[in-house]
């Protein structure tokens, strides 16, 4: 394991997408310490629109300036990535614990379990994922909470096929064949055998659907189906300096450059993870 983690650290991707991860995560994890209340405004007049690396009349430095309401866009930046990286990591969470339920399911028992299950993945395969979201979140009150569920329940279908695949190969080896002889139950052999050998594809969907999430999650934020102002999020953040673009660049343009850097990050991790892991990679 630590020689495979060193052959993907000699990637340049890897790396490049590693380190712009563990700053993002870092920030997110040292907000308090890194930045003041997002929400705090104090003289609108005074404050509002200050440009980046300005001081207030209290003297206070404002590294990428203000909003309209005079609040710190570094503040609410940093406090924004908790919440952008948060929902995007526990939504992939939530699509690969489902996708490997149903991909296992169905790749192991083949019966009308199987065809069932399949039949599940690929009707919910054949829906446009983003009309399915806007759907869902316009539904019921939007939430941090809800965007991690819709996004979770929208993109497990992809790795449940990839589980299928891989659990379908696996099931016919001697392993497999050996552990059934000696009594082993169809689940421990499901869970003890094959599901830890059918792990390469899944780290790699998990890593390249990561950024997927975030990006979905800030969409879903910017037409207000999401994280909820006065509570910052980058999709939010965004929204609120559209109006700005042209007397106040810097309150859209920074949480932009930050999710464009978050998602390129993860997809050049994930590329990485996927070359090496593949075989021959």
């Amino acid at each position: 394991m630590r020689g495979e983690a060193r052959r993907l650290l000699d990637d340049r991707r890897a790396r490049a997408g590693a380190a712009l991860l563990a700053l993002a995560v870092l920030a997110a994890l040292l907000a308090p310490l890194l930045a003041g209340d997002p929400i705090a405004q104090h003289d609108i007049v005074a404050t509002r629109f200050l440009p980046p690396l300005a001081r207030d009349l209290q003297g206070s430095l404002h590294l990428l300036g203000t909003d309209r309401f005079g609040r710190d866009v570094w503040a609410r930046l940093v406090y924004g990535a908790r919440v952008s990286l948060g929902v995007g990591a526990l939504a992939t969470v939530l699509s690969v614990a489902i996708g490997m339920a149903v991909g296992a399911a169905a790749g192991y028992w083949r019966g009308w379990v199987g065809v069932t299950l399949l039949g599940v993945t690929d009707f919910a395969l054949a829906l446009p994922r983003v009309v399915l979201l806007l759907l869902l979140a316009s539904l019921w009150q939007p939430s941090a909470g809800l965007t991690i569920v819709v996004l979770g329940l929208t993109g497990w279908m992809t790795i449940a096929r990839l589980v299928h695949a891989e659990v379908r190969a696996l099931s016919a080896r001697p392993f497999v064949e050996s552990a059934t002889g000696l009594g082993a139950r169809d689940l421990r052999i499901l869970l003890h055998h094959i599901l830890p050998n059918a792990l390469t594809p899944v780290i790699v969907a998990a890593a390249l659907g990561l950024g997927n999430a975030i990006l979905l999650e800030a969409g879903l934020s910017f037409l207000g189906l999401g994280v909820q102002p006065p509570t910052p999020s980058w999709g939010n953040l965004i929204a609120s300096g559209r109006d700005t673009l042209v007397n106040a660049p810097w309150v859209a343009t920074a949480p932009g450059v930050a999710l464009v850097l978050v998602v390129v990050a993860a997809t050049l991790l994930g590329d990485a993870v996927r070359d090496r892991l593949e075989p021959g990679g």
